[in-house]
């Protein structure tokens, strides 16, 4: 019942949806017919959808189910004869339809034809007969209603009210853009100024106010390569306002420019809609470590002090110094659950080149990488033998893999069988267990990856491993050598002593490696020297043998020493499970709301035309953009978000409409107005066979990207 209710409200979201672009068509084609019969043109058919009719209707001959055209004809054709029993005259030419495919529509005209350019016709009320000036304003009319419209529905937005995200800085991701820039205004050199900061309120991005911290990520993305992002944020305690000239570069995650910073949280966890959503948000929270607590309850203290933000779990764990937190949850009626929550050191985490020109996150400490673990296994991988816990000794061709190398041995296993060797607690001993897996088309086996650094001190090969300056994927990968890679040459190995200090998990070198950065960089040493005692690898088939130790020098230079000087402390969850800060944009009055709404409308035009630059550029992709699938599936996500929220979005897909269509592409308005400029600077029109030439390769080319972004839409949708 549960999966039945959620499909029928995902029907409906969809349904939602789809009346909703086809009004935006509706608008668009309505401008058509009302331009046209105020042209004196003879209109055919208005009709929304494409392929056959389901119903019709024409003046003087009613509803119908299916087209009346056939019909009308034959009366024509009577008339023409003198056979006619009925007052043709009196029946209007143009038909009214919906026709079975929901997306798209069209107006027909007598002598207009997209897709036949040959279709003319010499009568007085045809396409043809009408100056080209009055054609051209047929050709615009659509384009002109979808503005239109779009500021209408703006204006409506912003009269009820849209809730989204203040334009306030929320999370400043160590190493970026944003966390590095230094401010042209102030006290520049004062070092407390250096990037932005959680809590500080932008006022303007590029000479303009920002209505919400959408306009932020839109500016960043929309940023030519190597071009600036000019940001002015007030910060607390400071009278005058900070101004920052930041650069973005390309997150390794959306493949957009971005500058790395995040909206401020709330306290609230992200609700269910439905009993399944429910049940499913449940598992995950325990999944995380939050057994008991439901989606829809917030935060309220943490270790008995009163939260009020969900960036102070953030500052508790990392201030935590390694204790347990009492966190305390409360829903709207009052119900609590107390969350002991465990915190462990935290690592430094980089990114690690494949050879499939991506780059995968690593966690490491001075390159000392934990050994890839199963942290819960799921049906999927139970079938196939392999169990919570196990630690993967071998891993297809590798041995004690890393995260980023298990990861890309599985993803390169697509469809195939991988052999795996795994090391599984039996008692006090370990038993090694190897097993043939079978991989899935997704790249995956059906497991939670986990590390081994909380449970011993295995470590994998130090990686190859990217400055933060280098996760620009559009410039050379130019991996570094981290000192482990001086130091531990075999997977497997074991660290059993830090200085002669014994450890037992990976978490206590780090802690100890931590230590001597601190004493270093008081002293003001540029180096520091660190004894390791290791433990060669178990050997195959005797996995329970003791091994004589050997020693090994970790060389730590001034920059790692200051990485790890930064280290805290982390915990499996974060301010990324808290639903982001919300308030409600809304204007003062009706003035008000259509100057917001006229303002919306122009910056969307603009940030589309910047798109498709951006495109030539090669900082946005072809991947980001959106087909019919695609367009589906974020308007029900935000369906969820309430009508306000659809009515803008489709605001957005009529500006973004009605600038697609005025490109100069042929098959388009944009392409028929090129040849109406041509045909009024020559004198006459262009040649038939040309026409057939352009509108071919304009279905060509309109049909490619078409099936490109579907593809897309669904590989996206379906995680292909």
């Amino acid at each position: 019942m549960e999966t039945l209710l959620s499909f029928l409200g995902s029907v409906g979201d969809l349904l939602l949806v789809i009346l909703g672009f086809s009004l935006i068509v509706f608008l668009h084609e309505l401008g058509h017919f009302v331009a046209a019969r105020w042209a004196g043109i003879r209109v055919l058919a208005f009709a929304l959808g494409f392929g056959p009719a389901v119903v019709s209707f024409r003046k003087g001959l009613g509803w119908r189910r299916g087209s009346s055209e056939r019909h009308y004809l034959e009366l024509k054709l009577a008339e023409t004869q003198g056979l006619a029993k009925a007052d043709v005259h009196a029946i209007s030419p143009t038909e009214y339809r919906i026709n079975a495919l929901p997306f798209g529509g069209y107006v027909r005209m007598l002598g207009q034809d997209d897709l036949d350019p040959s279709a003319v016709s010499s009568a007085s009320d045809s396409y043809q007969s009408a100056p080209v000036w009055k054609r051209m304003i047929v050709i615009s009319a659509g384009v002109v209603a979808n503005i239109i419209s779009a500021a209408a529905m703006f204006v409506l937005v912003f009269m009820i009210g849209l809730r989204t995200e203040p334009a306030v800085i929320g999370d400043v991701q160590p190493g970026s853009p944003a966390a590095q820039t230094a401010p042209t205004t102030g006290s520049a050199g004062n070092a407390q100024n250096i990037g932005l900061k959680p809590g500080d309120v932008v006022t303007s991005i590029n000479g303009r106010p920002p209505n919400s911290f959408n306009d932020l990520v839109l500016a960043t993305a929309m940023a030519g390569r190597g071009e600036s992002v000019n940001v002015v944020v007030r910060r607390e305690g400071r009278a005058e306002p900070l101004e920052f000239n930041i650069t973005p570069r390309q997150s390794t995650v959306t493949k957009l420019l971005d500058i790395g910073v995040g909206p401020s949280l709330s306290t609230r966890l992200a609700s269910a809609r439905t009993p399944a959503e429910q049940r499913i948000g449940e598992e995950n929270l325990a999944r995380i470590g939050l057994p008991g607590v439901k989606p829809g309850m917030s935060l309220v203290s943490i270790d008995g002090r009163p939260v009020t933000s969900g960036h102070d779990l953030d500052d508790a764990i990392r201030s935590s110094r390694g204790r347990t937190l009492k966190l305390v949850f409360a829903s709207d009626s009052s119900e609590q659950v107390i969350i002991e929550l465990p915190t462990r050191p935290e690592f430094e985490s980089d990114l690690v080149p494949r050879g499939d020109d991506t780059v995968a996150p690593q966690r490491h400490v001075a390159g000392l990488a934990p050994v890839m673990m199963i942290r819960e296994a799921q049906a999927p991988a139970i079938e196939q033998g392999l169990r919570d816990g196990d630690i993967f000794a071998r891993l297809g061709t590798v041995e004690y893999p890393s995260t980023s190398q298990g990861m890309q041995e599985i993803k390169a296993a697509k469809n195939k069988t991988l052999p795996v060797v795994v090391l599984r607690r039996n008692g006090d001993a370990w038993e090694e267990v190897s097993l043939d897996v079978r991989v899935s088309s997704k790249g995956t086996i059906g497991f939670f990856v986990g590390e081994t650094d909380g449970d011993n001190a295995l470590v994998a090969l130090p990686p190859a491993l990217l400055t933060p300056a280098q996760t620009d994927l559009s410039t050379p990968v130019k991996p570094y050598r981290p000192a482990a890679a001086d130091a531990i040459f075999l997977p497997g190995t074991r660290i059993t002593a830090v200085n002669e200090i014994p450890v037992q998990t990976l978490g206590q070198v780090r802690e100890l490696l931590r230590t001597v950065a601190v004493s270093a960089l008081a002293e003001d040493q540029e180096q520091a020297t660190v004894s390791l005692t290791i433990e060669p690898p178990r050997r195959a088939g005797a996995p329970n043998d003791r091994r004589p130790t050997e020693t090994a020098r970790l060389e730590l230079d001034a920059p790692e020493l200051r990485r790890l000087f930064a280290l805290s402390w982390t915990a499996p969850v974060g301010s990324w499970i808290f639903e982001p800060t919300q308030f409600r944009l809304k204007a003062k009055n009706p003035v008000d709301a259509i100057h917001y709404g006229l303002d919306e409308t122009r910056r969307v035009m603009m940030t589309t035309y910047l798109t498709f630059a951006r495109l030539f550029e090669g900082t946005v992709k072809v991947e980001h953009l959106k087909g019919p699938v695609g367009i589906a599936h974020v308007g029900t996500r935000l369906v969820d978000r309430g009508m306000v929220w659809l009515l803008f979005f489709m605001a957005l897909i009529s500006v973004n409409l009605a600038v697609i269509n005025f490109l100069p592409l042929p098959i388009v308005d944009g392409g028929q107005f090129v040849l109406l400029v041509l045909e009024q600077v020559r004198g006459r029109p262009i040649p038939i066979p040309v026409q057939n030439a352009v509108t071919l390769a304009g279905l060509v080319m309109i049909g490619s990207v078409f099936l490109f972004v579907t593809f897309n839409d669904l590989r996206q949708l379906f995680g292909l």
